[in-house]
């Protein structure tokens, strides 16, 4: 069962990443991206995921769900937090970071981190 603070020092830690809290939610972004974010209950995780593959995912993963119909048109999963373990937590995070920085960012966090997020 993943919290908030399994994934909260990436938000902080990854290159060019910061952790705003806006109105109640904490979310981490680049610039003015957000990648990933909370609900106010911190019991839901919102994070970047490419458009085009997110129904699949829906689909096969009850633990997934589509953001509100207003948020669709951003490239943007849900998930229940606590459906998910604190390593696959932080995988998620990480590939929502990878959707918003350059490839050149990637393949540096890549060399420094060959096994993954942990």
């Amino acid at each position: 069962m993943a919290v908030v603070d399994d994934v909260l020092p990436l938000g902080s830690s990854l290159d060019r990443s910061y952790v705003v809290t806006v109105r109640g939610r904490l979310k981490f972004r680049v610039g003015a991206i957000v990648y990933t974010a909370f609900s106010q209950d911190e019991s839901v995780m919102g994070f970047a995921f490419p458009r085009e593959e997110r129904a699949a995912l829906v689909d096969s993963d009850p633990r997934f769900h589509l953001p509100s119909e207003a948020d669709m048109r951003f490239s943007w999963v849900h998930a229940t937090l606590a459906d998910l373990d604190p390593a696959e937590a932080r995988e998620l995070v990480v590939d929502a970071w990878r959707m918003v920085v350059p490839q050149k960012v990637t393949r540096a966090w890549d060399d420094a981190h060959p096994d993954g997020p942990g």
